[in-house]
């Protein structure tokens, strides 16, 4: 009778904990679909105050509001600038709770260099549609659809860049890497380079949770519920197939996204290439904790990879004069 109970009392602990592990995973699941998006006016506000937003500048240079059809069914809203005489144009991919005005910063810095931007909004982020986040897995065809639109305005003889922030870093290497290599050069800004080893690890100090057993669980119900497994979220396995010049950049006391995966990245990829981790900044601080050795970095892979290679052929018209 005593072991009759013990069992029942095992198969009891054991249902609840399984039960309690589904409802993490789901919870979890929701977590993740749904994250909630920081507030406009506070990602304005703060950009404004620390010298990163100028609004007078955003106003000015405007040149015209991008309202793009996703292959996913909604629409893709951006601004193009074009605040100097040229067709060179980089794109600029923001990161996950964050929208378009968080990209502004990196729209100065590339104007410093010769280059027009492109600043977008991601799905279910600012003003474009979209009822989920997936962390790259269709972004990166809205991405797809913003280069196609942008080739055409700009036109193929332009130099066209990718320059990606965390989530917007992973959607840029999973469309180079998987959908098409369109771009003549990407950086990458504190990628991840596995969702689900990411999400092993925030599992495991964010809510003290040592079993992989919920992100299984968690990556089911978003199959279940959006489509696509986080296996199809690894841009370690789309940056080997990148062949064009790519640089990655990351700050080693990144704790949210750790700089290894940068340099997991970096070692997966092939060809031209370049790697800089900086010794201060948070995740996603780089840039704003080392402004000008970061614009340094830019302009010194640019040269090497992009203008020697053009300096090479007949033609070099296209190429911007630096003058520092």
């Amino acid at each position: 009778m005593k072991k009759k109970k013990m069992l029942l009392f095992s198969g009891i602990t054991t249902t609840l904990a399984a039960v309690a592990t589904g409802l993490f995973g789901f919870a979890l699941s929701n977590k993740l679909m749904y994250i909630q998006q920081k507030d406009p006016e506070f990602i304005r506000e703060r950009e404004t105050t620390a010298k990163r937003f100028d609004e007078a500048w955003y106003n000015n240079n405007l040149k015209c509001e991008l309202n793009i059809d996703s292959p996913n069914g909604y629409a893709i809203r951006g601004i193009m600038f074009q605040p100097l005489q040229t067709n060179n144009t980089i794109i600029i991919c923001h990161g996950v709770t964050e929208n378009k005005i968080n990209s502004v910063k990196y729209a100065r810095l590339f104007e410093r260099l010769g280059y027009n931007s492109v600043i977008f909004d991601h799905r279910r982020h600012g003003d474009s549609g979209g009822k989920t986040t997936s962390y790259g897995h269709y972004e990166k065809y809205d991405l797809d659809a913003v280069v196609k639109t942008v080739k055409a305005m700009i036109g193929e003889d332009a130099i066209l860049g990718i320059h990606g922030e965390s989530m917007g870093a992973a959607t840029m290497l999973l469309y180079a890497g998987t959908v098409e290599d369109g771009a003549d050069f990407y950086i990458s800004d504190c990628a991840f380079s596995d969702f689900s080893m990411l999400l092993r690890q925030i599992a495991k100090t964010e809510f003290k949770y040592g079993s992989i057993i919920p992100v299984h669980f968690a990556d089911f119900f978003v199959r279940l519920r959006d489509g696509y497994s986080f296996k199809s979220v690894t841009p370690a396995e789309a940056a080997a197939h990148i062949q064009k010049p790519v640089l990655f950049i990351h700050s080693i006391p990144d704790t949210f996204i750790p700089a290894a995966m940068s340099l997991d990245l970096y070692h997966k990829k092939a060809g031209p290439k370049k790697l800089k981790l900086f010794d201060t900044g948070e995740h996603a601080q780089s840039f704003n904790e080392n402004m000008d050795e970061y614009e340094d970095l830019i302009h010194d892979f640019l040269e090497c990879f992009i203008y020697k290679k053009i300096n090479q052929e007949p033609s070099s018209s296209n190429v911007i004069p630096f003058h520092f």
